[in-house]
């Protein structure tokens, strides 16, 4: 029973998780270059990974990029074609919750109240989930979107341009917010057999 109660409180996590970063979509995200732009939900994808490790993370991204596809990217034209869409969509989204392989290692330093510990796992999960995802971005944009480089450069350095300025506005984002979680709120990274995703 106990069992069943804790793998539906995970369910429940992950539907929330990936419903708010879905919800931060919707938040302006440009940051005045043309083509780059913060992915805001990564920062509770990280969250839940350091909390639940990489499977309800991975999951949480999955549903994250299936939404954002289907609510935003299509209709934005965002969706050249079948294979573009499944990259930059359920593949790139359902890696960023790579970080999650850090789950243990940081658990056990949160227990440790090891602080240096604690904000070096961090850190690597949210660099790991960001770069996983702005790789296949990357890849992507040389192969379906490199008509749309300016004349005479070359995809690679376009795509490098843009999906790499995205990265590091990404990953500054997620790593300034998710160092003040950790130090201020603790709570939302212990992975209790009850209460709430919040619960103190």
């Amino acid at each position: 029973m106990q069992t069943t109660h804790k793998h539906l409180q995970i369910v429940l996590e992950v539907a929330i998780i990936a419903a708010f970063a879905m919800a931060l979509e919707y938040i302006p995200h440009k940051t005045g270059i043309s083509g780059v732009e913060m992915s805001y939900g990564l920062i509770p994808i990280s969250v839940l990974a350091l909390r639940r490790g990489v499977g309800p993370a991975m999951a949480a991204g999955l549903t994250w990029g299936l939404l954002d596809m289907l609510l935003i990217g299509i209709g934005e034209g965002s969706v050249l074609n079948v294979t573009q869409g499944f990259i930059e969509y359920p593949i790139a989204f359902t890696v960023a919750g790579l970080g999650g392989l850090f789950y243990k290692p940081f658990q056990k330093a949160l227990a440790d109240n090891a602080h240096a510990k604690i904000l070096g796992w961090t850190w690597a999960a949210v660099v790991l989930g960001v770069v996983a995802k702005y790789l296949c971005h990357f890849y992507a944009g040389i192969i379906f979107w490199g008509s749309y480089a300016p004349k005479g450069m070359p995809a690679w350095i376009y795509s490098l341009a843009v999906n790499g300025g995205s990265a590091i506005a990404t990953g500054l984002l997620g790593l300034i917010v998710l160092t003040a979680l950790v130090t201020m709120a603790k709570h939302l990274f212990l992975p209790k057999a009850t209460g709430r995703l919040a619960a103190n």
